[in-house]
């Protein structure tokens, strides 16, 4: 296993702590922990609180464990996806999901999820699953392939480039694919604001974990995981997570919709963690 450094710094933080409403006494659930950086502010915000932290990456949730050890009994961790978890009907008085992939696993270049460093075409989070990346790009047909391209990655060019990888398959690499994808599409798509690339690897990432179904999960079983009054955080990443959310809690009646518009991060933050520019938070209190 890669051993992973998840020291990094977590987005929004005064947000989540004031979103949450973190009250003395009560029960907390960090939803994808990664190295334990929100985890902490909540720890932190009060000392009379327990949380349960839950990562389906075996390193980021052992790093969670290390970065936490201080707290000793006020955390209890569980490896794997929170769409998998029961609370065993111990409700939470606050609900945190910090989606999509960490800063941390992109800069790790042997997971995939990244094209700026050569590796194989993986992008599991957790690793005990089967699907890659590679079983998409070199088994699916170029019709599924284009759909996935456009409706997860919500790239136009999407026929183009999955009749591309159809075309030059098997693919072995990050790089390989990248590099392809940006020479089949027209020269002036290559000097855009962002690589040819990315929204085809957002797609192919988005599949092999199943986010988009795995947030519809969590949304609709929230409530039953909350106490009343109790809060639920979510932030996230791109416009398809950002949609599903803000949609979901409106028209939920379990739920009052606390950010009229999402929370985002001051130019200051952004300046010191680039991830948070991206970044889109809401607040919902359960009925």
């Amino acid at each position: 296993m890669v051993d992973l450094d998840f020291h990094h710094v977590p987005v929004l933080p005064e947000a989540v702590v004031e979103g949450l409403n973190i009250q003395p006494g009560s029960r907390y659930l960090d939803a994808t922990a990664g190295g334990g950086g929100h985890s902490r502010l909540i720890l932190e915000a009060n000392p009379a609180v327990t949380l349960v932290a839950i990562d389906q990456d075996a390193a980021a949730i052992a790093a969670t464990q290390a970065n936490l050890a201080e707290f000793g009994d006020r955390v209890t961790y569980w490896h794997g996806n929170f769409a998998d978890f029961s609370p065993k009907g111990n409700l939470f008085n606050g609900i945190l999901a910090d989606l999509g992939v960490s800063s941390v696993q992109l800069d790790v270049g042997d997971r995939g999820f990244s094209f700026r460093q050569s590796a194989p075409l993986d992008m599991r989070m957790d690793l005990r699953q089967d699907l890659t990346a590679a079983d998409i790009v070199n088994h699916w047909d170029e019709t599924e392939l284009a759909n996935l391209i456009y409706t997860y990655g919500e790239e136009r060019l999407s026929r183009r480039i999955a009749r591309k990888i159809v075309d030059q398959r098997p693919w072995q690499t990050t790089t390989d694919l990248a590099e392809a994808i940006s020479h089949c599409v027209p020269r002036s798509y290559r000097y855009g604001r962002i690589h040819p690339a990315t929204r085809t690897f957002q797609a192919l990432r988005i599949a092999v974990n199943r986010e988009l179904e795995v947030l519809e999960t969590l949304l609709k079983i929230a409530p039953s995981w909350l106490a009343p009054g109790g809060r639920l955080v979510i932030i996230s990443f791109h416009s398809l997570e950002d949609r599903m959310v803000k949609h979901t809690l409106k028209d939920s009646p379990d739920f009052k919709v606390l950010t009229k518009k999402p929370v985002v991060a001051t130019e200051a933050e952004i300046s010191q963690n680039p991830r948070a520019r991206s970044a889109k938070l809401r607040v919902a209190e359960r009925n």
